[in-house]
């Protein structure tokens, strides 16, 4: 696929340098929109109507014009391939016709037509499936927008009429035996849909099952009447009696192709919206809800393994009647591609059999830091869209939130490298729409209703066919009897055998009788595969040695990181080339198969991934190669590339150097526009990257780099802050304090300690707290390090707040800001002075208040710093409320509104919902309250926090009473006092009473 826009799934736009994000929401549904009518005229009054079905804001046109305006600066790469202009009311997409798959399916269709009036059905076949085949998932998933939902369903039947057109032509052709199978499948997900029906009839039929066909018609009968009440139509009744009596005309016969009129709905190939895919209908999860697709690459020359292939499926497809998740336990020895065959199964089902997502994780069962269910479950649970403050902490609570998200959908799950039945019996989800792959080295008997399945190596057949893949036939079939010796001599094992083919490749003048003999010396350790890993050892010898030197060394030197992937820029600072991406040099691994290619970073570039009996292979040889002084130097710039990374991300979040410490350990710095585009969303990134750079500390630890170390792990607060990744946090901590005060660093230690007290804080736990601010505020004072000292005074101060001590607070938050004076941290000034202002205005003193929220907004204003802009445009906010001011305090959160929206904050979302349901209440627009109270009610529920639901509906309670709603007031009420009395909240249990009371008596 070439095209730069892909409508026929998620939404994607792609250019030279790879795939332009689009933020979701608004900016890609007016995309969308103007795609769908490329080349014409979208009034903004049309672009309204799709964004606010009803009631748009007062500001909805100025708000269509900055997401125009967005759009242009990400399309700016593709040029003037694609340009949108302002016309009278409206906007026009300008771009060649053609630069749509949706366009493509159109001109496949088209052609089909012709073919099939020449007479060329089966050539018209081959289009139509092309066609169709370029759905990649629903049409424009994720976009939430009822109008093109409509659209999007109307391509949908044509998408249809499409299969169902070469269904009829394949069936004309003598086709029915291969048809079976795919008919039965499409019946089962369109069982209302006749016409299909007919065809699975007549392919019946004609292979000689006549009693399944009539079979087939009875299903379809009380289908019909169960659902809608109605019998068969004439034409299936029709059907059924010929079948009956044997007509003769449902023999085949030829028949002129002609494609006009197939389209059951009469629409033909008339396509002019994205359609969802023939999948089996969604499971109808939330419309808030993550899909994710975390599956790592499929490979292009997968061959053999039919038998396992099907065996997997059979135990993982969905299938109604069963109670329970199918569960499929992949085993066998290393390199006999347990991981490979996982990978591409789970793909052949994600988008028809599992619409609603697919969860990977990488379970380490074969490393000393194995993950644990809670790690996993953690990472699923915010995939699928929770954020990480709301995550439980017990593992029990974590899989019953786990099996609650994933109740009534259809997610495949594949569990890599799996090292006992206890880590992942919690991660296998309760409802029988869901299915998961394990692969293990282990024979996993004890998880309850799994299928076990023993992969073999490849047999002789399709080991030949593979070295003919990448050799090519010819060159097989002259040295038939030496490529038989060649399979032999590696055992099938698929690793070895992409490894000697790869090295034979790169080598055309070697023979495939010489690379035996090669190979002559590792006979022994090749018979004696049941002896675990010695073959695969012998093998990736035999790959390493035809490694120029440069990489043959980059190959040792990558066996030091200890991340589940590999970023482009690694490989430079390893071999300290800043030019390293300009070169790939991890291209040549990649051609010999010591590396796989997982995905691609935001910035464009190949992510990589070490088969893990490569990273094994590749550690021995750095031991026994490289110097110590070597490995050394490569930790060292393998994390200062880390830490400058990390660095610019956080100058990127917070306008600069503001809130944070650093140390004097070097760094390595990747290219300036690689880190341009790579940090282009920097909490993203340190979100995505979370794995590696957790790592990459603990890896400072061990290489006793402790400079390194605490900067790198205090860095990354950033992000766990941001996420509420609060166990990486204290992890890395942990191990960053050992570093410093095994090196006597005591500036290290103050700055570790610190921010152990903010996360303390985060976590509630005061005492701790105190107790490590205050440790680390005394070393500050001995240093005269003012940052450090401005910190843990702002966090003490919050401390007191917190306990309701206002006026130590007070002291404290005055004393920070000169502390952040000193240091030159304007941010931390800010900071201080936002955190400062509830204070102010429980006392009564507003003036003051709104003096230094405005300071603060200026300044995060001034450096960019969005968070901090949202924090203090919301306390300004509630302060207008606190004095009355509610009309300016609703515009106020109007805009909170649309900053925390666009940072994708969920949290925020809920609270500044809140917040204007509070507003409008008080100024009498109680319909108004409930339409924002039941918005911030969905977020709550959608995160999965009862506390903040039950107070959300105990304001909607109040509300309804205003209203006139007694009955639904008294039912929310009692659903609150439920929820108050399990959380423990006396004073709003207390209140939710009163107000019982008062519906009681009144």
């Amino acid at each position: 696929m070439t095209v730069p826009f892909l409508l026929l799934g998620p939404l994607e736009i792609h250019g030279e340098d790879g795939r332009l994000r689009v933020p979701s929401g608004r900016q890609e549904t007016v995309l969308a929109a103007l795609l769908l009518d490329l080349n014409r005229v979208v009034s903004t009054s049309s672009l309204v109507d799709i964004l606010w079905a009803e009631s748009p804001p007062s500001t909805a046109r100025t708000q269509v014009q900055i997401c125009v305006s967005r759009i242009r600066k990400t399309l700016a790469p593709l040029g003037d391939s694609a340009r949108i202009t302002t016309r009278n009311h409206g906007y026009l997409l300008n771009a060649d016709t053609d630069v749509t798959d949706l366009a493509v399916f159109r001109h496949r269709v088209a052609r089909a037509q012709t073919l099939a009036r020449d007479g060329r059905s089966s050539d018209a076949v081959e289009s139509l499936r092309s066609a169709v085949a370029l759905w990649r998932g629903p049409c424009l998933d994720g976009i939430s927008s009822d109008a093109l939902a409509r659209r999007a369903s109307t391509l949908d039947e044509d998408r249809l009429a499409a299969v169902e057109t070469y269904l009829e032509l394949e069936l004309d052709l003598g086709r029915h035996h291969r048809l079976i199978s795919e008919l039965v499948g499409l019946v089962d997900e369109h069982p209302l849909r006749e016409r299909l029906r007919g065809y699975l009839m007549l392919a019946l039929y004609r292979a000689d099952r006549q009693a399944e066909a009539l079979a087939v018609y009875r299903d379809g009968r009380d289908v019909l009447d169960r659902e809608l009440g109605l019998p068969p139509s004439d034409s299936l009744r029709a059907l059924e009696s010929s079948i009956l009596t044997g007509d003769p005309a449902l023999h085949l016969k030829p028949r002129d192709g002609d494609l006009n009129g197939n389209s059951g709905n009469g629409n033909g190939a008339n396509v002019d919206t994205p359609p969802r895919p023939a999948a089996t209908p969604r499971a109808s999860p939330s419309t808030t809800a993550n899909v994710p697709h975390q599956l790592p690459a499929d490979i292009g020359d997968f061959v053999g393994r039919d038998d396992f292939v099907t065996e997997i499926e059979n135990a993982v497809r969905h299938d109604a009647r069963r109670p329970a998740p199918g569960v499929a336990i992949l085993v066998g020895r290393p390199g006999v591609g347990k991981s490979t065959t996982a990978t591409h199964v789970a793909h052949r089902l994600s988008g028809g059999h599992f619409p609603d997502g697919q969860l990977y994780c990488d379970l380490r069962g074969t490393h000393s830091d194995q993950l644990r269910p809670e790690e996993v479950l953690r990472r699923f649970l915010l995939a699928l869209g929770i954020p990480g403050l709301q995550l439980p902490e017990r593992l029990d609570e974590l899989a019953e939130m786990y099996r609650t998200l994933l109740a009534d959908r259809r997610v495949l799950v594949v569990l890599d490298d799996a090292a006992a039945e206890e880590q992942i019996t919690p991660l296998i989800p309760g409802g029988s729409g869901c299915a998961v792959i394990v692969t293990s080295r282990a024979r996993l008997t004890a998880v309850p209703g799994a299928h076990l399945i023993e992969l073999a190596a490849l047999d002789g057949e399709s080991a030949g066919e593979l070295l003919s893949r990448v050799l090519g036939p010819e060159r097989v079939a002259a040295e038939r009897a030496a490529a038989v010796s060649l399979v032999r001599a590696v055992g099938g094992l698929p690793l070895a055998l992409r490894i000697v083919a790869a090295r034979l490749s790169a080598r055309p003048h070697w023979t495939l009788a010489s690379m035996v003999v090669r190979l002559g010396d590792e006979r022994r350790h090749l018979d004696e595969l049941t002896h675990g890993h010695m073959t695969v050892r012998a093998s990736l010898s035999v790959g390493y040695d035809g490694l120029a030197p440069v990489d043959r060394r980059l190959l040792r030197l990558l066996s030091l990181t200890e991340g589940p992937t590999l970023p482009g820029w690694l490989a430079g600072a390893l071999l300290d080339d800043p030019a390293g991406l300009r070169a790939d040099p991890l291209e040549p691994l990649v051609d010999m198969h010591m590396l796989d290619v997982v995905g691609i970073d935001e910035a464009g570039e190949f992510r990589h991934r070490f088969h893990e009996t490569t990273r094994m292979f590749a550690r021995e040889q750095r031991l026994a190669e490289c110097s110590e002084a070597e490995q050394h130097d490569a930790t060292r710039r393998m994390i200062g590339g880390w830490m400058s990374l990390v660095e610019q991300a956080h100058r990127r979040a917070y306008g600069g150097d503001h809130l944070v410490l650093h140390g004097t350990g070097p760094r390595w710095h990747p290219p300036e526009p690689y880190v341009r585009r790579l940090l282009a969303d920097p909490l993203k990134w340190l979100d995505a990257e979370l794995p590696n750079l957790c790592a990459a500390v603990e890896a400072a630890y061990h290489a006793e780099l402790d400079e390194l170390c605490w900067d790198l792990a205090t860095g990354l607060v950033t992000v766990f802050e941001a996420r509420g990744h609060l166990p990486q946090w204290e992890s890395t901590h942990r191990l960053a304090l050992k570093a410093v005060r095994r090196a006597g660093n005591q500036r290290g230690t103050a700055a570790v300690l610190a921010s152990l007290g903010t996360l303390y804080l985060t976590q509630r736990r005061l005492d701790d707290a105190e107790t490590s601010l205050t440790a680390a505020l005394a070393t500050f004072d001995d240093l005269d390090d003012a940052e450090g000292r401005g910190l843990c005074l702002r966090d003490l101060a919050f401390a007191q707040r917190v306990q309701g001590h206002d006026g130590r607070a007070l002291k404290l938050y005055d004393q920070a800001v000169d502390a952040f004076d000193r240091s030159g941290d304007v941010v931390g000034r800010a900071s201080a002075l936002t955190q400062s202002a509830p204070i102010r205005v429980r006392r009564g003193e507003f003036a003051v208040a709104r003096v230094r929220l405005d300071e603060a907004l200026a300044v995060y204003r001034s450096v960019g710093y969005q968070r901090g802009e949202s924090l203090a445009l919301w306390r300004i906010a509630q302060l207008l409320m606190a004095r009355g001011e509610l009309q300016e305090a609703e515009r106020v959160l109007k805009d909170v509104l649309m900053l925390v929206s666009a940072n994708q904050d969920v949290i925020g979302t809920g609270h500044v919902l809140r917040d204007l349901g509070e507003v409008s209440a008080g100024l009498g627009l109680d319909q108004a309250a409930t339409r924002y109270q039941r918005q911030s009610l969905a977020v709550w529920e959608q995160v999965m926090d009862p506390d903040r639901s039950a107070l959300v509906r105990l304001d909607m309670a109040h509300a309804f009473v205003r209203l006139g709603r007694r009955d639904e007031a008294e039912s929310l009420v009692t659903e609150c006092i439920a929820a108050f009395q399990d959380s423990g909240m006396t004073a709003e249990l207390r209140s939710a009473r009163q107000l019982l009371t008062s519906l009681s008596t009144g």
